[in-house]
Parts: C-alpha cells; structure tokens; sequence
C-alpha cells in the first residue's frame, strides 16, 4: 500500500508502536511476581540463560539475549554483588569471561517456577496464537 509521507509518520501505522508498547506491558506484568524475587525483568532474563546453560561466556550470553555488553555487564555486576553469580575469566582466553550461578543463584530457580503460568495467564492469545507470534518475532529478531 503506497501511503503519504504524512500517512507514514503517524504512530497508528507503525509496527514498531504495538511491539514496543506490547514489550514494555508484558514487562511490566513480570513486575509483581519477580519484585519478591529480588530481580528485575532483564536479570530473570540473564539467570533464565544461566539456569538453562550454567558457565556460559559473556559474549554468549549478550547474544542469546541480543542485548550488547554495555546492557549486560552492570547487570551481571549487580547479581554477583547480591552472591547470585560469580564471573570468572576462562583459564583458555583471558579476554573471555563466563559466567557461573552460585548456590543462591540456583535456588532462585526454584521460586522462579510459577512466574512463566503467572504471566501466561496475563495474555489474550491462545496457544496457537502466541505460537505463530513467537515465530514471527524471532523471524524478526533473526533477520535484523
């Protein structure tokens, strides 16, 4: 569809409005449920790589983030202050450095069990909707 340069610059036809407004939502319904925890949205997200693939390098994880290591750093900082995980620099490559959860960072995991069906529950979409919606965002986030 050929659009105006002014049909172009209104928020309603911008894709990049509902996915930002949609991000910044579900962000804020974690808040509740991860507030008890301790943790913020971007640190459930670090230990949810963490519990998946404990050791893993910094490098590694800003990707499986897509977050860059300016966003990732302080953040890994912060949690190894609060004794969650420790950074260690690889004995192969002193650049590189890995990341390991601590006792603490693993019980973590353990409270952290209903947030996923607490927040499930937060969203319009029926199982095939929110199936074919993951698919589209990582053909997205693939591609960029």
């Amino acid at each position: 569809m050929d659009r105006t340069p002014d049909e172009k610059l209104k928020l309603e036809n911008q894709l990049c409005f509902p996915l930002y407004a949609c991000s910044r939502r579900i962000v804020s319904d974690y808040t509740p449920y991860l507030k008890p925890l301790g943790i913020t949205y971007t640190q459930y997200i670090v230990l949810m790589v963490l519990w998946e693939q404990d050791g893993i390098t910094v490098g590694e994880l800003c990707r499986k983030l897509y977050l860059d290591s300016g966003t990732v750093t302080p953040l890994l900082k912060k949690l190894e202050e609060r004794g969650i995980l420790t950074r260690r620099r690889c004995q192969e490559d002193e650049r590189c450095v890995s990341v390991w959860l601590t006792e603490k960072g693993h019980k973590l995991k353990e409270k952290a069990y209903p947030i996923p069906d607490q927040v499930c529950g937060c969203m319009p979409l029926d199982e095939e909707e929110a199936g074919t919606l993951y698919k589209l965002l990582y053909k997205i986030l693939d591609q960029m």
